[in-house]
């Protein structure tokens, strides 16, 4: 029977040589080859046949080929070269040889392709029928780019077709935001959204379309499209490597996107930027950015482009956090385990956004691992944290829960102060995370936060104050080219400063913010040259202005309590972005914002072309519940232009003009947690600014190097200042202490972003001015006579150097340089008697400055071993923040010493201060 299969295979292989059988006449190879590297022996054999090797050398650097030929066809060779090896290969009509590892490829597709049983030597079919696809099979899950994917049965479609899907992890299952899918011929490409959801329409045929993104490694999928269908594609992480980094071309969003003003950081980049505690905070990182700068250390108030800290909206899985720090800004509100990613909009904000002036920061979760049950954590010499994660149901749903604490008291305790030895520091926060997908058309998810803060420095007084959020989206396909988002949102924020020491003084001083909002947003995407994007919002505000009330029955502390703030802002939104050509692209969006600040109220009037102030009150209006008090509304604009000068640089064009409708009252130049809000009435505007940016943008070196230099113009107007003396707390005339300004803000940023290769990182240097007019109808409401002089984060000048260099895999270090000019203060310059009473004579507002601000900081990171196999794998990052040591002003105040003013600055972190953090994942 042996003979018989011998005879058998002999012919079979004798007629498959034949010239014209099967495969084209071919030349034959003679030759000896012993212990060759393949690429070696596939550079022979290519010099001698008309015959191309393809294959991957990272996958064939440990192949050696030992075979001796005389006169033989290149498939017998070959067949003998890598029997007893893992490798497979196959060639196709245009002698073109695909070597691959595991199965073998199949290079063309002929109508029975789908339908063939066997192969033989050098062929094979898809063996996974989820990856190959079948006829008229829309829905594929593809991990492999040497696999061919048929979209839409044969016949099932004429001129084009849509190619939908998501772009997910291979190991975690969780969506890969902003990455690209496109194909070079024609050149039409897409970017996945926050769900990692891509549309693209392409005319039917075959194509190679290519993947890239931060964090995954270049791919590519082989699709036959044929109809209207959907490809889940999964995609590796990038791993970092000692080897050389090659990046094939491609159009890089930097140059060839319509968004300017737009930054985008992913967690492993701002994993290495060294901070103060040693741990991972996306709020220090976001101020390495050019444009965005805070007033002093320990701030985490973002000033953007000239703005002030609540003219940004940040959100949080789409609900807004009014306060996004820990321990008065030492610490970011958010676990860094559990994002996935920050975009920083600062110009050409999406119309889908609103009721903000300067900038959106949009920070998202990952949505837990799909595939096991994994978890992270980390502990430093003040907090640790724990995440958890994995599937609830494989592939379909995944949760993720991460807690975070602080143990900071040890710490207050060896100061020599004994004061201080007394004080208590601690916050903790809690993220939960659920997603779920029901078909492919339905998705849902639930994000829940929740943190608290409370300490105590110094004195008898108490401080605490808690951050809560939620969120619910239901997500439905409607087409492939139509979807559309759902959303509910909670947030609410609330403080209490409580007085306990002396009986009689005891007292508790209340506040809180609210708001519940519905969000529904659409994405169309009609053809290749259209993204049109539209919807509706609505946001309730609910605030409880400040209570005081005695604590005990002792007390005799008298009950203060400010009447209740509603108001309802809604909003209809839709924006196109337009291909006018390949190199030409246009961004025309409209936003229609309303806003109604609602009862119950009383409402002051005062008199006509007069100061305000209680003796200038002429009426009180009482408006019942839910009773409309005031109505604000108008469009708000978004224009963006983009136009390619080659395949690696562009210029960008925007005019973005926002509304807001809320303010922030503080009687500090940083953020504090007992800072409170306001929303429009009839005595204060709503704030209105406009903003003009162009830019250009510029690639180096196969996209590795980002180059870009945008200057803007903003105007501002009907933003809050406040008059000398003003009491923001408590007061039920609020209005009579803030007084409506203008402003003006430009400034030219200049950024250098290089993330791969051993050394990387990003230099920016910014030159900006931000400037504020009260030019008042009333002398007494002027400001400097009512000329422009500097806000309070005006800071023309800001360098800032963010550089990693990889030893090894195990070994890097990152270094963080960062100087600015001083911000301005207002400086007591005399003192004189006047009725017998000391006076101190001011210079006008913001007319000297501090000195200039700068710092280093160092990292060195050291990884555990990189074996697959382990119980966790864990790191080690040793940083010193504040290296040189230098006494940065944060402020300077004055005290009345002996009869003479004497000046004092103050300085948050006034000498070097290491740490040291441990990092698990398992």
């Amino acid at each position: 029977m042996q003979h018989i299969y011998r005879a058998i295979f002999a012919l079979c292989f004798g007629l498959l040589c034949l010239p014209g059988y099967g495969q084209q006449a071919e030349k034959t190879i003679t030759g000896t080859f012993t212990r060759l590297r393949f690429e070696q022996f596939a550079t022979q054999v290519e010099a001698q046949t008309n015959f191309h090797f393809y294959f991957d050398p990272k996958t064939v650097d440990s192949l050696f080929v030992t075979v001796e030929a005389q006169a033989q066809p290149l498939r017998a060779v070959l067949y003998k070269a890598l029997q007893n090896t893992n490798f497979r290969f196959a060639i196709d009509d245009e002698n073109r040889v695909f070597v691959t590892a595991g199965a073998a490829i199949n290079p063309t597709l002929p109508g029975e392709f789908y339908d063939a049983k066997a192969a033989g030597p050098g062929t094979a079919l898809a063996d996974d029928p989820t990856e190959a696809g079948t006829p008229g099979r829309s829905h594929l899950v593809s991990a492999s780019e040497y696999k061919v994917y048929e979209i839409g049965g044969p016949g099932s479609g004429s001129g084009k077709a849509t190619l939908a899907g998501h772009i997910r992890d291979q190991k975690t299952g969780e969506p890969m935001i902003g990455a690209s899918i496109y194909s070079e011929s024609p050149n039409i490409g897409a970017s996945t959204d926050p769900f990692g959801y891509f549309s693209l329409t392409l005319p039917v045929g075959r194509y190679d379309l290519k993947i890239r993104g931060v964090g995954i490694k270049n791919t590519k999928r082989q699709v036959v499209l044929r109809g209207d269908g959907k490809l889940e594609i999964e995609v590796e992480e990038d791993i970092v490597t000692l080897k050389e980094v090659v990046i094939e071309a491609e159009k890089d969003k930097n140059v060839s996107g319509m968004q300017m003003g737009l930054e985008k950081l992913d967690i492993k980049t701002m994993r290495q930027v060294p901070t103060a505690f040693g741990e991972t905070d996306i709020l220090r990182v976001i101020m390495t950015l050019p444009g965005v700068k805070t007033v002093g250390e320990g701030s985490t108030g973002l000033n953007v482009r000239g703005g002030a800290t609540d003219q940004n909206l940040i959100l949080f899985n789409d609900a807004t956090i009014y306060n996004p720090s820990h321990l008065f800004g030492f610490f970011s509100a958010f676990n860094p385990d559990i994002l996935q990613g920050v975009e920083l909009y600062k110009s050409a904000i999406p119309a889908k956004y609103g009721g903000r002036l300067a900038s959106v920061l949009d920070i998202t979760t990952r949505e837990g691992n799909k595939k096991k049950l994994a978890g992270s954590g980390g502990i430093g010499p003040l907090t640790s944290r724990l995440t958890l994660e994995g599937p609830l149901v494989k592939d379909k749903s995944s949760f993720i829960v991460s807690g975070r604490a602080s143990y900071s008291d040890w710490i207050l305790k060896q100061l020599s102060d004994k004061n201080f030895a007394q004080s208590s520091a601690a916050f903790y926060d809690i993220t939960a995370h659920i997603s779920h997908e029901f078909n492919e058309k339905n998705s849902l998810y639930a994000t829940g936060y929740f943190s608290s803060d409370r300490f105590r420095l110094a004195s008898d007084t108490t401080y605490h104050y808690t951050n809560q959020t939620a969120t619910l989206k239901w997500r439905h396909n409607f087409t492939n080219q139509l979807y559309g988002v759902l959303t509910g949102t909670y947030s609410h924020y609330a403080y209490d400063v409580t007085t306990t020491k002396n009986e009689v003084t005891a007292s508790q001083l209340k506040y809180a913010i609210g708001q519940t909002g519905l969000r529904a947003d659409f994405s169309y995407f009609p053809n290749a040259r259209h993204t049109v994007d539209f919807g509706a919002s609505s946001l309730l505000y609910d605030i409880a202005p400040g209570s005081f009330t005695p604590l005990g029955a002792k007390s005799l502390i008298k009950t203060n309590i400010l009447g209740q703030e509603k108001a309802l802002e809604s909003a209809l939104y839709a924006s196109d972005k337009f291909d006018i050509t390949p190199r030409f692209s246009v961004s025309v969006g409209l936003r229609y914002s309303f806003f109604q600040a609602l009862g119950p109220r009383e409402v002051y009037q005062y008199a006509p072309g007069e100061a305000r102030s209680e003796a200038t009150i002429i009426d009180t209006v009482r408006y019942a519940s839910n009773k409309v008090l005031a109505t604000y509304h108008g469009p708000e604009y978004r224009l963006s232009t983009r136009y390619s000068l080659s395949d690696n640089s562009s210029v960008k064009a925007s005019y973005t003009r926002t509304r807001q409708y809320i303010h922030q009252l503080t009687n500090t130049a940083s953020v504090s947690p007992t800072d409170v809000w306001k929303l429009s009435d009839n005595n204060i505007r709503p704030q209105v600014g406009d903003q003009y940016s162009i830019g250009y943008y510029r690639n180096f070196k196969a996209n590795t190097i980002e180059f870009s230099i945008e200057t803007y113009y903003k105007t501002l107007r009907d933003f809050v200042d406040y008059k000398s003396g003003a009491t923001l707390v408590l007061n039920h005339h609020i209005e009579t202490d803030i007084i409506n300004a203008e402003g003006k803000a430009y400034g030219v940023e200049f950024f250098v972003k290089k993330l791969t290769g051993k050394l990387n990182g990003w230099v920016g240097y910014t030159y900006s001015r931000s400037l504020v007019q009260v030019n008042a109808a009333t002398t007494s409401d002027m400001v400097n006579g009512g000329n422009y002089y500097p806000s309070n984060f005006d800071k023309p000048h800001d360098v800032t150097l963010v550089g990693n260099y990889r030893f090894s895999r195990r070994f890097s270090t990152s270094l963080n340089f960062n100087y600015s000019t001083g911000r301005p203060i207002t400086l007591p310059l005399a003192k004189y008697y006047l009725g017998n009473s000391l006076r101190v004579y001011y210079s006008d507002r913001n007319e000297y400055r501090v000195p200039d601000y700068y710092r280093v900081d160092l990292a060195f990171n050291i990884e555990g071993s990189h074996k697959v196999k382990k119980l966790a794998h864990s790191s080690w990052t040793v940083g010193v923040y504040n290296l040189t040591g230098r006494r940065n002003p944060y402020s300077i105040y004055f005290k009345s010493v002996n009869g003479q003013i004497k000046g004092y600055q103050l300085s948050i972190f006034g000498q070097p201060i290491p740490t040291v953090t441990y990092n698990f994942k398992f």
